[in-house]
């Protein structure tokens, strides 16, 4: 058996395959052009972290280097006999040299703060324990941004001094909040300070903590030197808290990427590309230090802009050689393929067929265009000729279901026998023939096939009351219709029909219990009536609104609801007529959906 292999063009049209033909033209160069702007963006990423690497050395060096002379700072005030002498335990000097003692000192750590090359100052203050206050006349009221001694019992002990007396002497960069217990009253105290213990060089024991606060406005000036395109700079300790930032807006722990989040034991310079930051990290472990350059992607990449320029122009060119190509053949081909599809698609059969499209050239789509436009004109002859037979068809039907009705003869037999049973006496009878002499004049109506909805009323009230004398039934009658919808016209003979099978299938067996109710409503454009029951039979309503609408129906589904939904189709149209639908207090709910622009005729 030999198999066909199936050409998948086959199953496009034309416009599908011209479009095809355009992408294999377009998406080789869109390739081109995505992949030259990534290794674009891949060089220019590569080549800037590399310089960054290199500046962030360079920073990272000469923040060091100010740490570095501070740190020098401390070790020439370690070894000062002036403080190495102090001892706040000891009962054998006398306030005035103990006064004398602390002028030194304070004019010691004055000398060391004042600066002489214009940089931001940084102020070292020495904080001594002196549990028996015997330094009370010195004044405690540290700042961030002034040296000075100071001499503090328990109550008054810094949160950080145990942390720095720990350490023994090594010192450490700490980002302080409160330079005192934060109870005396002090303002913003927010300070990166260098913090290290001073050891007696004679005798085992701490002198005090040494502290070179406003380091932050020192590392700030190193930190402004650089400038990046809409970076970040970040000086961190080795749990990433952040000391000092190039802005002063920021968290105060920074979040870094995994590569870079830990370094271990090691010191050195690394660097990580996201999709969205360039990261580069120089470290230190021994100095628990950390210089971090965060800079954006995009900023970087609205830098390169001749490479891209470049294969965009190669690409507009290419582009446009396709368009103009694609365009040719756009316009002597599908232009009016697509005019004709657009003819073929809104036209219905019985409109008007415009005049037909001329063209220049006698091609194959010009023989089409022709053909179809006289084919469409053909077929609007045929659609009026059956519209005409239609039509006299269903004026044929109509006098077909009218001519059901019982002729004028039996209405005025009617009356004679009603006066006659009057003066014989006979109510109850009289009664019934005058109810049904009514239902004869109504359905006569003097030949109009439309009468008002007060008139049927009338029609339908007739045929209840002789339905109740005739059979001695026993249920309510509700009536709900307001007066303005009452001169409005329906079909004659509508809700007798109606009002039978209610009585028959739903309220017949069910004595002063049974209901039937009739309202009415209406919207801006139709004409609502309702007739519902309170019947306990099960009903399948779905069932009964298909066979309303089948063309054959089933002989056995009843006669007078379908003249009636047909008749009212016939009239007005295939949006109006009957359906069922259960009732939401129990029984069978027949809804009317009627015009309400029609008005009753003379």
């Amino acid at each position: 058996m030999r198999y066909r292999l199936n050409n998948p063009l086959n199953r496009m049209n034309v416009k599908q395959q011209l479009f095809l033909l355009f992408l294999i033209i377009i998406i080789p160069l869109l390739i081109l052009n995505a992949y030259g702007n990534y290794k674009a963006d891949q060089i220019l990423k590569r080549h800037v972290t590399n310089a960054y690497i290199e500046l962030n050395k360079q920073n990272f060096r000469l923040i060091n280097r100010d740490i570095e002379a501070v740190n020098k700072v401390t070790s020439t005030v370690f070894q000062n006999s002036l403080l190495q002498q102090l001892n706040p335990l000891s009962t054998d000097e006398t306030i005035l040299q103990r006064v004398k003692n602390y002028e030194k000192l304070e004019n010691l750590l004055t000398t060391y703060s004042q600066e002489t090359d214009e940089r931001e100052p940084v102020y070292y203050s020495l904080y001594v324990y002196d549990p028996q206050n015997t330094y009370f006349f010195a004044p405690f009221y540290p700042g961030p941004k002034k040296s000075g001694v100071y001499f503090f019992s328990d109550d008054e002990k810094p949160d950080w001094f145990d942390e720095a007396v720990e350490k023994k002497g090594k010192g450490y960069l700490r980002l302080i909040d409160h330079l005192s217990p934060p109870s005396k009253g002090q303002g913003d105290q927010r300070t990166l300070a260098y913090i290290r213990a001073i050891n007696n060089i004679y005798r085992n024991g701490t002198i005090g903590v040494l502290v070179v606060t406003n380091l932050d406005a020192r590392v700030q000036e190193s930190l402004q030197t650089v400038s990046l395109p809409e970076g970040e700079l970040y000086f961190t300790n080795w749990s990433n808290r952040v000391l000092s930032a190039q802005s002063n807006e920021h968290e105060d722990v920074l979040e870094l990427p995994p590569e870079v989040a830990d370094m271990g034991m090691t010191s050195g310079v690394k660097d990580v590309i996201t999709s969205d930051y360039i990261y580069v990290v120089n470290y230190n472990h021994v100095l628990q230090q950390k210089l971090v350059y965060k800079v954006p992607v995009q900023a970087l990449l609205h830098q390169q802009k001749e490479i891209k320029q470049v294969i965009q122009l190669i690409s507009i060119v290419f582009f446009a050689g396709s368009l103009i190509f694609m365009l040719y053949f756009w316009r002597s081909l599908m232009m009016p393929i697509q005019k004709l599809v657009y003819f073929v698609r809104r036209y219905e059969p019985g409109n008007i067929v415009p005049e037909t499209p001329r063209r220049e050239k006698k091609d194959e789509i010009s023989v089409l265009m022709h053909s179809i436009y006289e084919m469409a004109r053909r077929l609007n002859a045929l659609v009026h000729y059956k519209y005409t037979m239609d039509l006299k068809q269903k004026e044929s039907q109509l006098q077909i279901l009218y001519q059901q009705i019982n002729p004028h003869l039996l209405y005025n037999t009617l009356e004679s026998i009603y006066w006659k049973s009057t003066m014989e006496g006979n109510t109850a009878s009289a009664e019934m023939i005058k109810e049904l002499s009514k239902l004869m004049k109504i359905s006569l109506s003097r030949g109009r096939e439309l009468i008002t909805l007060g008139e049927e009323l009338e029609h339908a009230s007739a045929y209840i009351k002789l339905q109740q004398h005739r059979y001695d039934y026993q249920f309510r009658i509700s009536i709900d219709v307001p007066e303005k919808l009452l001169p409005i016209s329906i079909p004659k003979i509508t809700l007798q029909p109606l009002i039978e099978n209610s009585i028959i299938h739903g309220v017949k067996h069910m004595g002063e219990d049974g209901e039937i109710v009739i309202r009415a409503a209406s919207d801006e454009d139709n004409l609502f009536i309702f007739i519902e029951d309170n019947g306990y039979k099960s009903v399948d309503y779905e069932m009964i609104n298909r066979l309303l609408d089948e063309e054959n129906p089933d002989p056995t589904f009843g006669y007078g609801i379908r003249n009636i939904h047909q008749r009212i189709r016939l009239h007005f149209g295939a949006n109006y007529g009957l359906q069922y639908s259960k009732r939401e207090e129990g029984g069978t709910r027949v809804t009317l959906k009627l015009p309400k622009s029609v008005r009753e005729q003379p």
